[in-house]
């Protein structure tokens, strides 16, 4: 049997063996205030490395494969702090949620009644570092039951307090056997928990499975993982970023290369600088060759392909286009990763014009554009010793290294 969703009613339905998973929804819950942390923010948008913690677990759904959409549930007044955590991302609208993290899921859930998702995982925006395994296995639980619940074993002794004299003193030693921490995010059949949510109204529970487990739903445990911690005092939060300064990186290298021909003209154009010169490159954009091989070696370092896929030269609209807006937005993707350029190496190989008596204005005007220091910039040039097209003066080559930084 299944639940299905009609006008904000639930009906029962028959339906074959196996659950049909086409389709799955992260609900991220961001909507608490964090008080225990003392910020003068919401915990979840507080930096964390270059970004915000909210950023870095909806990145951690966006990125997952098994996960078609995600929405955010947020304060009435974080529509602006929401907006700029999360930009570039393309996520569905935010919704706003309620008083009690209760009552946000369950504002959350109805906003999706009219996509109607199979499943729905539901997140606390202060885990920042939930990572895909988790989120394999506790979808993959949804084929066999209606709730998943990732967690991991106590392994610390427990106690109990007393008061004696008005001090806490060890009242008695708890047993660990069968304890476990819950995590999120914690997956449901989407109908089901739906209907646990409207069924709860008015109740206090802690989460989602309580909610779950309140309308008689088997919740199943699934291997949760240690470093999907949550967020809640200014301890947790050094830890966090701790943890990320300790080298939850890693290095990506990219390589771009580009020809043009010359044609007629008085000057070249090569990384935004304007050389004088008897003749001009030619080309569907403005023949910037050497900003187009950083472009190309940007995008390759993030596997995003190439220029021409993103500007198509067969489209008319990018007849003449500053090769600034190509670069600029190959490191914005970068950026949306939430990456950062590391180094660029470019090559220019021609026999004309003399480019040392420009490298410097060249590597100012690369590194204003991106944003980066000049010292992450590297330009030189070299010639083919009269051999080939570079060699005969029919055009200019430039081969481009770069190395970007993005999060684990």
């Amino acid at each position: 049997m299944s639940l299905a969703i009609d006008s904000g009613a639930i009906r029962v339905t028959a339906q074959p063996h196996g659950y049909d998973m086409s389709g799955c929804i992260a609900l991220i819950l961001a909507g608490g205030r964090g008080t225990r942390l003392g910020a003068e923010l919401p915990k979840q948008y507080l930096p964390l490395g270059d970004r915000a913690v909210l950023r870095h677990a909806a990145c951690g759904f966006a990125d997952h494969p098994a996960i078609d959409d995600v929405r955010v549930v947020i304060g009435p007044e974080d529509r602006e702090r929401c907006d700029a955590a999360l930009e570039g991302l393309g996520l569905l609208e935010p919704v706003t949620g309620g008083p009690s993290r209760q009552e946000s899921a369950r504002l959350g859930l109805e906003s999706l009644v009219s996509i109607a998702p199979d499943t729905v995982l539901i997140h606390d925006a202060a885990r920042p570092f939930v990572d895909s395994g988790t989120i394999a296995r506790t979808l993959a639980a949804l084929d066999a039951h209606p709730a998943a619940l990732p967690a991991v074993p106590v392994s610390d002794t427990l106690k109990r307090e007393r008061f004696g004299d008005g001090e806490p003193m060890v009242g008695e030693t708890v047993e660990r056997a069968g304890l476990w921490r819950a995590q999120t995010p914690q997956g449901f059949r989407f109908a089901e928990i739906l209907a646990a949510h409207r069924g709860a109204v008015g109740l206090a529970l802690t989460d989602d499975a309580a909610v779950a487990e309140h309308a008689g739903l088997d919740v199943a445990l699934v291997p949760g993982n240690e470093e999907n911690v949550k967020i809640t005092t200014e301890e947790d939060l050094d830890r966090a970023r701790f943890r990320l300064a300790r080298g939850q990186w890693e290095l990506r290298t990219g390589t771009g290369f580009d020809v043009h021909r010359f044609g007629e003209g008085n000057a070249v154009t090569l990384c935004g600088v304007e050389i004088p010169h008897d003749q001009a490159l030619t080309g569907h954009s403005d023949a910037d060759v050497g900003m187009h091989a950083i472009a190309d070696a940007l995008l390759g370092a993030i596997a995003e392909g190439d220029i021409g896929i993103h500007f198509p030269p067969s489209d008319p609209r990018w007849r003449g286009e500053p090769s600034r807006t190509f670069l600029c937005h190959a490191a914005d993707l970068v950026s949306r990763r939430g990456g950062s350029i590391v180094n660029l190496d470019l090559t220019l190989i021609c026999e004309r014009p003399r480019i040392a008596p420009h490298r410097e204005s060249m590597i100012r005007s690369i590194a204003g554009m991106l944003g980066i220091e000049p010292g992450r910039v590297s330009i030189k040039a070299t010639t083919t010793e009269g051999l080939g097209f570079t060699g005969r003066g029919e055009g200019i080559a430039a081969q481009a290294v770069a190395t970007v930084r993005l999060p684990v």
